[in-house]
């Protein structure tokens, strides 16, 4: 139990992890939103909880930083236990929302100076720190314009100075590029990667792009439905389904894989299909390429199109869920819902 390391009105001695979960649950009546999760991160590096809309990341992200209390499972934030000691673990962290939550009649100064003040930041201190994260994330020009004149890059920008502005050691990013265009999400991750390298920084990223995962992301929690499928680095994830993957664009992906596991090919080691399209993993993929056509020919079916490639996260992941992660998961009702009650203000 995580709970016998505690003693009263004492944090937990961590070692390298600074965030401990275990059997983390969430329930919103029959709704399970998380599920039983345990995992372990450590400092100082960016942490990626990977999932699409609707698999838990923002209600999970909630109970670690105290906005909701979990319905059962415990879990140590720098120490700090999230029900005995929440005002503790609030010291110690940042959170840059998924909706924006600036006010925008207000100047970039004067967002950041109120957030400073109810951190009980001196007045004095208060300027050097405004500053200081102005200047992280290059907004040094437009301190005194109102946020209503920013783009939505901007404001993005300036949501992760606001939440650097007390020096936490923990980042939560929820969806920190969503809405982007693919410059504005670049430049955020820059940010990103300067936050970990120069201040030691552990960075809690949520997202569902798989290229923001990859290209940031120490290690990798892949959620669905609440549960934590896998979780690993990005190279031993790829690694874990082995092999090249054949993609083939044909009209009956199941009766191709009907008729190649007929073939008992030994050099298969895994097929998944989806929608027009089969997923084949095999070893040495540019020589297997011939006898898939072969058998597709030969039935008189016509190939749209054929890919090889390394495995990506994009296969990690339809390998583990079944699924792609573009795919909606639940209703529109369901989603709200989930959302609503992960950053509503009721406990």
């Amino acid at each position: 139990m995580l709970l016998k390391y505690f003693s009263k009105n004492k944090g937990v001695k961590m070692n390298n992890c600074i965030i401990e979960t275990k059997a983390l649950t969430k329930k919103f009546n029959s709704l399970i939103a998380v599920n039983n999760v345990s995992i372990k991160v450590n400092k100082g590096e960016i942490f990626g909880i990977l999932g699409p809309n609707g698999a838990g990341k923002t209600t999970l992200i909630s109970m670690l930083i105290t906005m909701k209390k979990p319905s059962s499972g415990e879990a140590v934030v720098d120490g700090f236990d999230i029900r005995k000691n929440p005002d503790d673990v609030r010291k110690s962290i940042g959170i840059v929302f998924q909706d924006p939550s600036l006010d925008e009649e207000l100047t970039a100064f004067e967002n950041l100076e109120m957030h400073a003040a109810l951190y009980g930041i001196t007045k004095k201190e208060r300027e050097k720190r405004i500053k200081e994260v102005i200047h992280v994330v290059e907004l040094d020009e437009r301190l005194t314009d109102l946020v209503k004149t920013y783009s939505g890059g901007m404001r993005r920008r300036l949501e992760i100075a606001r939440g650097l502005i007390h020096r936490p050691k923990i980042l939560f990013l929820d969806e920190p590029t969503l809405g982007l265009d693919p410059q504005t999400r670049k430049r955020i991750w820059d940010y990103i990667r300067k936050l970990k390298k120069e201040n030691n920084t552990t960075i809690i990223l949520t997202t569902h792009y798989m290229d923001e995962a990859d290209s940031l992301c120490d290690r990798i929690a892949i959620i669905d439905h609440g549960n934590i499928i896998i979780l690993d680095n990005n190279e031993n994830l790829k690694n874990s389904i082995g092999g090249d993957v054949i993609s083939i664009k044909i009209a009956e992906p199941k009766k191709l894989r009907e008729k190649i596991e007929n073939a008992q090919l030994k050099w298969i080691k895994g097929m998944e299909e989806y929608n027009d399209e089969l997923k084949i993993r095999v070893e040495m993929g540019e020589r297997r390429i011939p006898k898939i056509i072969e058998i597709a020919k030969n039935n008189n079916w016509e190939i749209e199109s054929v890919n090889l490639h390394k495995p990506t996260l994009d296969d990690v992941f339809f390998h583990y869920t079944g699924k792609d992660i573009r795919e909606e998961n639940g209703s529109v009702k369901d989603l709200i819902r989930i959302r609503r009650k992960a950053w509503g203000k009721g406990r």
